[in-house]
């Protein structure tokens, strides 16, 4: 087997949709070994930045002299990106032996069991702790949950912490109507005595998590109550008990990417007796190195890309948007999935000079006819990047929604630069 066609065999098993439970995880990982028992990991959840605030932690522990593992998804320009140490995707080589390690056990699953078939997720998941287990020990896992908590793939370990970064609606059909009920999900990951690090203004999330927290039996570090920060501008101080950390600055834009940096900060500062590298002076260095691709990324000094795919994110977008370019006009090009709040989406990027709405390539991919008659629709952002002006220029161009489509947009953009 090559890599193409353990790249394949992967993507074959996407027909098997979305399935939350654990229960084909730990079968899958019991016949393994159960692998996930062997790492020291951080669980990260929440709806939006749990990617950002994996990358702060990964630039700081690796700047620190440890290997740190990292699992993320979904992918942007290689499919290897979900699987990284200190930064390095997966060989391609050890992906295909992964693959050809699971591949066995993955087939036996729906024969020996009444379980079902694994979905992609899961399979790649599997992949993941076998890889950081047993194959590649690193001295760190950083591990983002995919979709949820209490019934998401990753849920299957004992980490040395929890983080969860926001609470927004999102995934509503699979996780719940109300920000109680998509709380609940993500404080399913809680394990008794484990700390539970968050930042979350909404009164009925915070609720949520004292409750779970108290009952499990875990230590609660919420931002604004155990840990404080005084934001001036892009930088800020953190304190925690006798803990200063003073002129912090992220190397990520936006007031919300202050509350993720904070978090990441929060854990190095738990894990100091396990990890006593991790100084305050390299927690400043990585929080201004970090960056995350297709997250305000700048393409160039006045075309920006940002997979903001919910109202959420549509929202901290539109602030930084205001905040760090006020003088300018703003086009938007926007395309999200089918499954997404459309509508409340547009609403708030219809502030700007235009806004322009186009589909892409992918299964879920919103049609164009099927966007409201009210926003100017192009055929595709090829088209769109046709008039784009220099930076010289007051014009400032944003290409955003669906992380799919963001991924598509940097690829081509990359590959014509190149050409």
């Amino acid at each position: 087997m090559d890599y193409q066609e353990a790249l394949s065999w992967i993507h074959g098993t996407l027909k098997f949709g979305i399935k939350p439970g654990v229960r084909r995880m730990e079968w899958l990982l019991s016949q393994l070994g159960n692998p996930q028992d062997k790492i020291c990991g951080l669980h990260i959840v929440g709806t939006n930045g749990k990617g950002s605030t994996v990358n702060y932690l990964q630039t700081i522990f690796t700047k620190a002299g440890y290997q740190a593992g990292t699992f993320t998804s979904p992918y942007i320009m290689d499919f290897r990106e979900r699987i990284t140490v200190n930064g390095q995707m997966i060989s391609k080589n050890d992906l295909v032996d992964l693959v050809q390690r699971v591949k066995p056990v993955v087939e036996r699953l729906p024969e020996e069991t009444d379980l079902g078939s694994a979905t992609e997720f899961e399979i790649i998941t599997t992949m993941m702790f076998l890889y950081f287990g047993e194959r590649h020990l690193v001295d760190i896992v950083l591990v983002e949950a995919g979709l949820g908590g209490l019934y998401d793939s990753t849920n299957v370990f004992k980490p040395q912490a929890v983080i969860c970064t926001s609470i927004g609606l999102d995934h509503q059909d699979i996780l719940g109507q109300s920000y109680q009920e998509i709380a609940s999900q993500k404080a399913g990951v809680l394990k008794k005595g484990i700390p539970f690090i968050f930042a979350e203004d909404h009164p009925d999330v915070k609720a949520v998590f004292d409750q779970k927290a108290k009952e499990i039996g875990c230590p609660t570090y919420e931002l604004g109550r155990a840990f404080q920060l005084n934001i001036k501008g892009d930088r800020f101080d953190f304190c925690y008990d006798n803990v200063c950390l003073e002129n912090l600055k992220s190397g990520m834009p936006g007031r919300h990417q202050i509350n993720n940096a904070a978090l990441a900060v929060m854990a190095c500062l738990l894990l100091q007796d396990k990890f006593p590298n991790v100084s305050k002076d390299l927690m400043k260095e990585g929080l201004l190195e970090s960056h995350w691709l297709g997250r305000t990324e700048l393409l160039k000094p006045n075309l920006m890309i940002d997979g903001a795919h919910n109202n959420e994110s549509i929202s901290v977008l539109v602030a930084l948007l205001k905040e760090r370019y006020p003088d300018k006009q703003i086009h938007v090009l926007f395309a999200a999935i089918n499954t997404k709040p459309i509508d409340s989406m547009l609403e708030q990027l219809d502030q700007f000079q235009s806004l322009s709405v186009t589909s892409f390539d992918y299964p879920k991919a919103f049609e164009l006819d099927d966007y409201p008659e009210t926003y100017q629709r192009v055929s595709s952002y090829k088209d769109w990047l046709k008039h784009y002006q220099p930076p010289e220029t007051d014009q400032f161009y944003l290409i955003t929604g669906s992380l799919y489509f963001i991924s598509e947009v940097r690829k081509w953009f990359l590959k014509s630069v190149a050409n």
